[in-house]
């Protein structure tokens, strides 16, 4: 018999979706959350901004030619993406990195899921574009194909409105995405529970969800 679920306090990812780690740590997360709620441990979930690529152009990039100039070869990059395909295929999820035509200037994207917490809809949403990007080879730089992976992850329309009708969140996307690189956050995905830095990587589930077992707990044992 489970346990009665205890909210155990707000748990932030801080993350790119165009990070192929990020979305490896989110299927890890999922896997550590399933796990702790079978214990009655249970948290509040939402993702907080960051960009990897600040100075990227608003249209983004033609991957290939990126990719080559950042990692100094297009066979270093493979290299890499290679190793990226087989740390998702042990985590059950598959990329097609040949799909993978452009890279995104990504502030759209985290404004759209910015917008989908206030909807409750964050984690569906974020879930949403790391298949669209990564499996699918859509460019979610593009407002249109956001706010279609949007509705697909079932966005209300009001938040659809506020997303492609205005600038809404993305003044509030930059300054924290600033913030947090300020703050010290190098790598993503980031952990935090209630504030509190906890690890960064994609560990796997249980060991992930032993780390939050254990945050818990001293955070607990401070506020005693």
């Amino acid at each position: 018999m489970s346990a009665t679920p205890v909210t155990a306090g707000r748990l932030e990812i801080v993350s790119d979706v165009i990070c192929p780690w990020c979305w490896i740590g989110k299927t890890h997360l999922d896997g550590a959350l399933a796990l702790l709620a079978e214990e009655g441990l249970t948290f509040e979930v939402g993702w907080l901004p960051y960009q990897l690529n600040p100075d990227m152009p608003e249209g983004g990039v033609d991957r290939r030619t990126y990719r080559a100039e950042k990692f100094g070869s297009l066979e270093r990059s493979q290299e890499l993406d290679s190793q990226v395909a087989e740390a998702g295929r042990v985590a059950g999820i598959g990329f097609r990195h040949d799909l993978m035509a452009r890279t995104p200037n990504t502030v759209q994207a985290h404004r759209l899921i910015r917008l989908a917490g206030a909807a409750g809809v964050q984690h569906a949403v974020v879930e949403r574009l790391f298949r669209a990007y990564f499996q699918e080879g859509k460019d979610i730089g593009d407002q249109a194909v956001l706010a279609a992976e949007g509705a697909t992850a079932g966005m209300p329309q009001e938040a659809l409105d506020a997303f492609t009708g205005s600038d809404a969140a993305r003044a509030e996307v930059i300054a924290e995405s600033q913030a947090l690189a300020q703050a010290g956050v190098t790598g993503v995905p980031s952990f935090v529970l209630d504030r509190h830095l906890l690890f960064s990587g994609a560990m796997p589930a249980e060991r992930m969800a032993d780390a939050f077992r254990r945050a818990v707990e001293i955070l607990r044992s401070r506020a005693a």
